[in-house]
């Protein structure tokens, strides 16, 4: 997948113009190569002053050189990083002459994500602490760089190493067992192992919600704003945003393309789309533009089902009906549909609003209910409400657990079933311990280890 004995080097700093820029090389005696790069020879873990020239002797920077030494690096392997200067073409200077005194060792530039990729085949971090460095770059707000923090400094892989123990220990109970069939579930039920399951199941249970808690941090919501033209929906985008993003006119068809804006609610990120309005025409431009709007449909986590609050007349009514139904065809499984009825400053007397307020009634004008309109929101995602212990999970990490819990549920029935279902119980057990392995990469094929890595960015 990767030149894994081979040195590599990346600029370790986002690339552009900055008053610094970091150049990184990772790899097996680097010591040689510092001699070579400053004619002396650095002391571990110190800070060096030092003059960079080219192969002519001309000079290229003052950087300041530190040097790492195996194994007490970031990568496990001897590391040296060089603080220059951070000119573009400066960088690309100190590069070249890297690449060209590193040439004997075979220095090669590396690949997105190779030196977390070391850090974690050397032991530095597991799987799941090497994606949380990503999700810490990623971050889209706040709660969810702490989130991540917490995931980088091993609050995720503990829990689930806690798991794994739990059920190492079922699993010796259950499996020393085998051979003795007479005295199997005597021995077991003195052992608890019931009791000691469920308690597993539980923790399991808690780990996932709070793990839903942080993907939703992590990944942010989907939220599609969709329904007929003039409904409001480019107002209630500028409402939600703060400020006027889109276009908003009294003609119907204003809106012709999807616009997006990226909001946060309560710290959670929110992916706003606003639609073109979904209706029959004969304008190829709007015709496109609706097709837009049926494809952020199909991948919304969320969408807003927006309408007049005006009464209807039958016709209206059907018409509106139909088109919910149209959405509710092609909506992504467990999508959910929140009806909102807009424009109620221009409605007179009381709302016809049905349990728990809904439909809401809003006024993306005035802001009435807009408030209303976020908790159900929140509500509707299953977000808590609580940033406090919450780490960052991936859709990877869901679907591991997820996994997990049904077969530790299916042990669950076979631990029931007594002497004639314990072999059964076994396994299942097995199969959810080899599940919670591959969150933290003790049990992870190389080919999805390879894509993981690769969504990093160069020089991680």
């Amino acid at each position: 997948m990767m030149t894994r004995k081979l040195p590599i080097i990346a600029l370790a700093t986002a690339p552009g113009r900055a008053g610094l820029g970091v150049v990184r090389i990772s790899g097996p005696n680097l010591l040689m190569m510092t001699q070579a790069l400053f004619q002396r020879t650095l002391i571990p873990r110190h800070a060096n002053l030092l003059i960079l020239r080219d192969a002519q002797g001309a000079f290229i920077d003052q950087l300041i050189a530190i040097y790492f030494a195996a194994p007490a690096s970031f990568t496990g392997e001897d590391v040296l990083e060089l603080q220059c200067h951070g000119g573009p073409q400066l960088l690309e200077l100190v590069m070249k002459r890297c690449l060209e005194l590193g040439k004997d060792q075979g220095l090669v530039i590396a690949e997105p994500g190779e030196f977390t990729l070391r850090a974690y085949l050397n032991n530095k971090i597991d799987l799941a602490q090497a994606e949380a460095i990503a999700d810490l770059i990623d971050a889209q707000s706040e709660a969810a760089v702490l989130g991540a923090a917490r995931s980088l400094q091993g609050a995720f892989s503990s829990d689930i190493n806690q798991l794994i123990e739990d059920i190492t220990q079922l699993r010796i109970l259950v499996e020393s067992t085998l051979d003795f069939p007479e005295e199997e579930i005597e021995f077991l039920e003195n052992a608890q192992a019931r009791d000691r399951l469920s308690a597993v199941i539980q923790q399991l249970h808690a780990l996932r919600e709070s793990a839903k808690q942080g993907r939703i941090l992590r990944d942010g919501i989907q939220l599609v704003l969709a329904g007929a033209p003039n409904v409001g929906k480019s107002s209630l985008l500028n409402r939600l945003a703060g400020e006027d993003v889109a276009i908003v006119t009294p003609i119907a068809g204003t809106t012709r393309d999807r616009v997006k804006e990226s909001i946060s609610i309560d710290g959670v990120p929110m992916h706003i789309i606003d639609t073109a309005g979904l209706r029959d025409t004969n304008d190829e431009v709007e015709l496109k533009g609706i097709e837009r709007s049926w494809d952020a449909i199909r991948s919304a986590d969320v969408v807003i089902f927006l309408q007049d609050a005006a009464p209807h007349d039958q016709s209206g009514d059907e018409a509106a009906l139909l088109l919910k139904r149209q959405i509710l065809q092609v909506l992504p499984p467990k999508c959910p549909v929140l009806e909102v009825n807009n424009k109620s400053d221009l409605v007179d007397g009381a709302f016809q609003v049905g349990p728990e307020k809904h439909p809401l009634y809003i006024s993306a004008k005035t802001g009435e209910g807009i408030e209303d309109l976020k908790k159900a929101i929140l509500d509707l995602v299953g977000w808590g409400g609580s940033q406090e212990g919450v780490i960052v999970a991936r859709r990877r990490h869901l679907d591991c657990l997820d996994r997990a819990t049904e077969h530790l549920y299916k042990s669950q029935l076979f631990a029931k079933d007594g002497n004639t279902s314990l072999e059964l119980f076994a396994e299942e057990l097995r199969l959810a311990q080899d599940q919670l392995g591959q969150i933290t990469g003790k049990l992870l094929p190389d080919d999805l280890l390879g894509k993981i890595f690769t969504q990093f960015c160069i020089g991680k």
